[in-house]
């Protein structure tokens, strides 16, 4: 009996990459996996936030907060656009909350608004990849990047100088902590700018990876976008700071 067309792997028989249905990649326990963007996204987030009123760490809370949410959302759900989606939707939240807590305002809205989007899809692409690398596991190396990640910008937020720049110019999530930080405050405007090239740079770097799994040659443009990038905020970080 002729296997039915749905059960055969989509591989591609004209030399472009293999497709995914969502169900291919999507979370293992999905439970599991959305009670952890909500408390990465909001709970979290919103707990440090009504814990601190200190408008220097306004920035830092809200990248990690949107981190979280975009980068497992797109992990837990196989869909790169649920985490933009859920990404800006748990930053606007955030954002609104530092407004009820008597936190300043925003500077540049616009500005804003770039950053939460570029910092969105940056998120979620890496989530949509680790989603097509690692299946239905993808989510797991989410919430360890996003843990990774969250610690290392919180001990820098806690104590500064634990971390040296050029580690923290490593980070994405320090780029969106600068563009954010820049149009709440108004500060650091070179800095901010060139942490939105490094955002939209490393994004369409990563679905490009994405797209052409299980191809391995693009790991290469991607690590080395992601290195000059890196190199690129850190000499401009480095000569502001």
């Amino acid at each position: 009996m002729a296997a039915d067309a749905s059960t055969i792997p989509l591989a591609s028989t004209t030399g472009f990459p293999m497709r995914f249905l969502p169900e291919d990649h999507a979370a293992d326990r999905p439970l599991w996996a959305w009670l952890t963007v909500a408390f990465a996204g909001c709970i979290a987030p919103a707990g440090v936030l009504a814990l601190t009123h200190d408008p220097r760490a306004v920035g830092t809370i809200v990248a990690i907060g949107m981190m979280g949410a975009g980068m497992i959302a797109a992990a837990a759900a196989g869909r790169f656009a649920v985490g933009v989606i859920v990404a800006l939707l748990a930053g606007a939240g955030l954002m609104l909350l530092a407004r009820a807590l008597g936190l300043p305002a925003l500077h540049a809205p616009a500005a804003a608004a770039l950053a939460a989007i570029l910092a969105s899809v940056s998120f979620s692409a890496r989530g949509a990849l680790f989603a097509r690398s690692a299946g239905p596991r993808g989510w797991w190396i989410a919430v360890a990047v996003v843990a990774g990640e969250a610690a290392v910008l919180l001990t820098a937020a806690a104590m500064p100088g634990a971390w040296p720049v050029w580690v923290l110019a490593l980070l994405p999530a320090q780029w969106a902590t600068l563009a954010l930080q820049g149009a709440l405050t108004g500060t650091g405007a070179q800095v901010a700018s060139v942490a939105l090239i490094a955002l939209g740079g490393t994004a369409a770097a990563t679905l490009l990876v994405a797209r052409l799994w299980p191809r391995r040659w693009p790991y290469l443009i991607m690590f080395t976008t992601w290195l000059g990038l890196s190199a690129l905020v850190w000499e401009r970080w480095s000569a502001a700071v």
